[in-house]
């Protein structure tokens, strides 16, 4: 078995692009992702308006994109992918994220799986699941264009508040189940075990590359505290870089159970003692970030999940009322949130260097 190894390096805005290229062929990404197949770039967008720490970054997308067709990768073998989801526009959120123009340099299509002409199809997983296959009792579906296809996945580092933190195995979730994906939250943990070994099955490589150049801090994916932090990291083992993400975050990783579960599998490593870092020494760096917050959308779903509610959560969430939880949602994060909170931190990140990376794309 390959030992797994994680690369990190400390970058700047000016010479970010470069140093994704420099992080890949230290992570060994040719190792894994062959030219033979084709590619996906699994973007992560995680709101439609631009947040700092919450989606895939321009710079991001750009440093792999560019390394990938340095190597002599031909832009038509690549295409990126996203779903959408209840509460989230994802076509809205390619452009103010600035990932489109990127893509539109490259000649890179997007392809958005919740649409025509994506066939979504029943997958009978080889090996048995956790939790999967009693959600789904009528079979788990997948995208199609997703199977055969290297992945290459692009999370960022940030906290969640059902997870804990969110990264390069929480990055299938947007890809691999369809618009009844919160089905799942109240055993989400499991579902993301049962997402890695699917995919283990479905794709011939694997990869990750996390941006942590700002990092999210509090209750993400939306309602965080952007931190500049100026690191980004890449794995061919999507525990492993989840592990040292979380490790730098100032967390145990062995007590975030997803990380612990695929660890115990077999599916990657979540041990930091047990991984190869390179590149840059991380053993003192510890952000001290928080876990534990919600927002009131965030109690609330919890409530559902795992609390009182837990018998009602059927019919609220798998019945024609569901409909009022995204509105309520939408209406806290887009309607109050990000304008009488969001706006303010995005306003301070803005007067950054890396506000000006962001802008120039």
């Amino acid at each position: 078995m390959v030992r797994s190894k994680v690369a990190v390096l400390k970058t700047t805005p000016a010479q970010v692009v470069q140093d994704y290229g420099r992080l890949m062929d230290m992570a060994g990404y040719s190792e894994e992702i062959r030219k033979e197949h084709e590619t996906c770039l699994r973007i992560n967008i995680s709101w439609h308006v631009y947040y700092p720490a919450c989606s895939t970054t321009p710079w991001q997308l750009d440093g792999v994109i560019s390394k990938l067709v340095a190597d002599g990768w031909d832009p038509r073998r690549l295409v990126t992918a996203q779903n959408k989801t209840v509460v989230v526009d994802c076509r809205v959120g390619a452009v103010n994220n600035k990932l489109q123009p990127v893509l539109d340099r490259f000649g890179v299509p997007i392809v958005y799986l919740n649409e025509p002409p994506t066939k979504w199809i029943k997958y009978q997983p080889k090996c048995p699941l956790l939790v999967l296959d009693k959600v789904y009792p009528k079979g788990i579906e997948v995208p199609e264009m997703l199977l055969g296809k290297n992945v290459i996945h692009l999370p960022t580092t940030k906290t969640h508040v059902f997870t804990g933190t969110t990264g390069a195995m929480k990055n299938a979730f947007g890809g691999l189940l369809n618009l009844n994906r919160h089905w799942t939250h109240s055993v989400i943990h499991e579902t993301l075990v049962d997402l890695l070994r699917i995919q283990k099955e479905i794709h011939p490589g694997i990869f990750a590359v996390m941006d942590g150049t700002i990092a999210g801090d509090g209750p993400g994916p939306r309602a965080m505290r952007p931190h500049i932090k100026n690191y980004i990291l890449a794995s061919r083992d999507c525990v492993a870089i989840d592990a040292i993400a979380a490790k730098m975050m100032g967390f145990d990783p062995m007590e975030l159970k997803y990380i612990r579960l695929a660890h115990e599998a077999g599916l990657g490593v979540g041990r930091p003692q047990e991984i190869e870092v390179v590149g840059e020494d991380i053993s003192n760096v510890n952000y001290g970030f928080r876990k534990d917050e919600n927002t009131f959308a965030s109690w609330g779903q919890k409530l559902i999940y795992w609390g009182p509610l837990k018998p009602l959560e059927n019919f609220l969430l798998r019945t024609p009322l569901v409909p009022w939880s995204f509105i309520a949602s939408r209406a806290y994060h887009d309607g109050y949130w990000y304008p009488f909170i969001g706006r303010g931190r995005v306003a301070q990140v803005m007067k950054s260097e890396w506000g000006n990376l962001f802008r120039s794309y």
